[in-house]
């Protein structure tokens, strides 16, 4: 049975010498009983997935179902082509990856839910562009997803992932998190690194609440998968640098999964709230909701 915190993970990985994602490996063999190789390959598939729904909305703008979004990942695109960017090429490429995922989600298109579909651009956004930057290859990708599915899998286990119950901190600040403990890895970081990454995001992101636009999967949330991909991949940075999490990755999961609850319902996805109840909100929902009923 994998282990249930992170302070179980580390000392499990010391123990036997192994990376992250090579104890995640060997959880899902003896948990699936399915062989080595063909956990290997579906993950792959699912790389695949995520390396067309990131790029798809850069090649072409895409727009959602609803309209409130589409075109901003091909914007960021060929912002990046032309070479003045404030925070370099690399970071809005990565930007540009993220919010194409949330724009093919959005116009019904094939994602992967990474840990959900809400935040779905941060994981390959952070893994993809990495691996770029550094040189790495699909099977250091594949690796990376493991290891922020071991991450993944202590979140569920202890907080939670749903925007509706913990606001989008447990959201998109699970996917940032996942995803910077997977870089870490990537860059040959530790365990003990990678859940200082994950805690370092959570504390960065805390509080975030879930409040989109006419209660679709899109305004604010597709620039939040933007803001998710930046701070997973500065925060890998700060932790290869050598900084440490000054309060330990459980405890501040723990947190995390305390201040969701606390949480009013207004802002946990129902809509009722926040950024959903700005007068520019509340007509871009009158103007959707009155075009589906003359459909």
């Amino acid at each position: 049975m994998f282990v249930s915190t992170g302070i179980e993970l580390i000392n499990t990985c010391e123990k036997e010498n192994i990376p992250i994602w090579e104890y995640t490996i060997r959880e899902e063999v003896e948990r699936s009983e399915l062989g080595r190789e063909n956990i290997i390959e579906k993950v792959r598939k699912n790389l695949h997935v995520m390396l067309s729904s990131s790029s798809l909305a850069q090649e072409k703008e895409i727009k959602s179902v609803s309209g409130l979004i589409g075109g901003d990942a091909y914007r960021l695109r060929k912002y990046a082509d032309n070479g003045t960017t404030l925070t370099g090429d690399f970071m809005v490429r990565a930007m540009a990856r993220a919010i194409s995922s949330s724009e093919v989600n959005a116009a019904m298109g094939r994602i992967v839910a990474s840990p959900t579909a809400g935040s779905c651009g941060i994981i390959p956004a952070v893994i993809i562009s990495a691996a770029e930057r550094l040189g790495k290859s699909e099977e250091t990708m594949i690796k990376g997803l493991f290891t922020a599915s071991g991450i993944g899998i202590i979140i569920a286990k202890n907080a939670t992932m749903a925007g509706a119950e913990g606001g989008c901190q447990a959201e998109c600040g699970s996917a940032a998190a996942m995803g910077s403990a997977a870089v870490v890895e990537m860059m040959g970081g530790t365990p003990e690194q990678a859940l200082d990454a994950a805690a370092i995001v959570f504390k960065n992101i805390m509080g975030l609440v879930c409040d989109p636009v006419a209660g679709l999967v899109e305004v604010p949330c597709a620039k939040r998968n933007i803001a998710g991909a930046v701070s997973a991949l500065t925060t890998a940075d700060i932790v290869m640098a050598g900084v440490k999490s000054k309060i330990p990755f459980d405890e501040v999961v723990w947190a995390m999964y305390k201040v969701g609850r606390q949480l009013p319902p207004e802002l946990r996805e129902t809509a009722q709230g926040g950024i959903a109840i700005t007068p520019t909100a509340q007509k871009l929902k009158e103007q959707i909701f009155s075009e589906k009923n003359t459909l």
